[in-house]
């Protein structure tokens, strides 16, 4: 039996997965950062020299703390829909430690600095996790960019079609060149929701109760269109450009080909569009309703396709919530209703689940999840275990279940399309800053990305 000598002020020992694999490790962690991973055995004694021990069940696996680049967070403005309390303590419950605040759906929108600030100020001594924030590219926001990536955003978000909300509007064709051009100059990064407002137009079904005519009035050729024009003003201009939630596989050979061609081009997808699918949506379930839309079983297998083969790059939740009304569930009419799928603290045991039953390890799962979109905003302090990194840590059992209640969960809103299901994987518990978080003492850090 060895005797290893513990440093730091907390030991974590167990099954720890770091390195692309799983294995039995003693975790240290001093003044929030990890100082050591070493190899540990249940048999080896730990001297801990007065830190704190924290032992793994036989059950549980030490991961590294999600990082979520796609949430709506609402605040100010739309408090009652979320709000940066009740989704941040959803994130550490679902073993996020940090998110990216998305800039719509909140009033003002983040569009400028001062906007920025009034969110800074919303989101102060409320949040469970550490925030960051992406700005909006809007018509109005063109030429001054650069002064929101000085003031600490993590990139831009632009629509190319009618966002739903008058606060966002979107760049036209040749406005997206402008704003990208713009961001190249300081190598910022453009994410795009990417559907074609002509595809859109030609296909509109403003009310209807059928979920295939509502799927029908959003194509994928919406989606291979306006990705198509993201590819061309990012080659013409070398702008970092990231599309997100892709939802329709038929987009993939163009950004695939833009890619070796040595286009900066990245891609999200998100757990609804790998979890649903459009055959077990009924008539009138707008709980369902997200834009671009669930789609077909076929299409979700050619998007786990995808991300094995490094296709599509990192998975995030898009947590956009509503109040219950908005979703219009009395009338049922998916052309009306709010769209937007809330899984905050959801994500992981539902790619988990999915995951596992494709042979996919857990490992593969956290570098899409943690690792890949802490690379996406170029956070290297996070998403790995690793020693130097932050000690954002979760103690997770991937065979308990889960059934899912949505009047239990976190969300400040009991909608869900999940409400009922069985998932595998329970988070049983966050740490942030090597701390364990606790709803009532908020501790999370308002993250900012300074321009060099």
């Amino acid at each position: 039996m060895a005797v290893m000598t513990a440093t730091g002020d907390t030991i974590f020992a167990g099954q720890v997965l770091a390195y692309g694999s799983t294995a039995s490790r003693a975790v240290h962690v001093s003044n929030s950062v990890i100082t050591a991973v070493e190899p540990w055995q249940p048999g080896d004694l730990l001297a801990t020299n007065g830190a704190r021990l924290v032992a793994l069940a036989a059950d549980e696996v030490l991961i590294p703390g999600l990082v979520d680049t796609h949430v709506h967070v609402n605040e100010p403005g739309h408090t009652d829909w979320e709000g940066f309390a009740s989704a941040t303590r959803a994130a550490a419950a679902g073993g996020i430690t940090t998110i990216i605040d998305m800039p719509l759906n909140s009033v003002p929108a983040t569009t400028d600095v001062a906007a920025l600030e009034l969110k800074r100020q919303a989101a102060d001594n409320q949040c469970a996790v550490d925030v960051g924030f992406w700005g909006g590219a809007v018509p109005a926001s063109l030429g001054s960019l650069a002064e929101l990536a000085d003031a600490g955003v993590f990139g831009f978000k632009c629509f190319l079609l009618d966002s739903g909300v008058p606060e966002f509007p979107p760049l036209s064709s040749d406005q997206l060149r402008q704003a990208m051009a713009e961001i190249a100059t300081f190598d910022g990064l453009l994410i795009v929701h990417a559907e074609d407002p002509g595809v859109i137009a030609a296909n509109v079904r403003p009310h209807t109760v059928h979920y295939s005519e509502f799927l029908d009035s959003r194509p994928p050729a919406a989606e291979t269109a306006a990705i198509r024009t993201v590819i061309a003003a990012a080659r013409e201009t070398g702008c970092r450009a990231h599309i997100v939630h892709l939802s329709s596989a038929e987009a993939l050979p163009e950004l695939i080909a833009a890619r070796h061609e040595g286009v900066r081009m990245t891609v999200e997808t998100c757990p609804h569009y790998l979890v649903l699918s459009a055959e077990e949506i009924a008539d009138g379930q707008t709980q369902f309703k997200c834009c671009p839309p669930v789609r077909e079983a076929a299409n979700a297998e050619l998007l786990w396709q995808a991300l094995t083969d490094g296709a599509i790059d990192v998975i995030v939740s898009d947590h956009s919530p509503s109040t219950a009304d908005l979703k219009l569930f009395d009338a049922g009419d998916f052309g009306a209703a709010w769209g937007g799928i809330s899984s905050l603290q959801l994500a992981l045991p539902l790619i988990w689940t999915a995951a596992r039953r494709r042979g996919i390890d857990l490992s593969q799962v956290i570098d899409w999840m943690a690792t890949g979109t802490a690379e996406l905003i170029t956070i290297g302090d996070r998403g790995r275990i690793a020693p130097g990194l932050a000690a954002d840590l979760v103690i997770f059992a991937p065979d308990d279940q889960l059934q899912v209640n949505a009047a239990a969960l976190q969300h400040r809103n009991a909608v869900t399309p999940y409400d009922g299901r069985t998932l595998d994987g329970v988070v049983r518990t966050t740490y942030l800053h090597g701390e364990r978080i606790e709803a009532d003492n908020p501790r999370g850090n308002l993250l900012s990305s300074k321009r060099k």
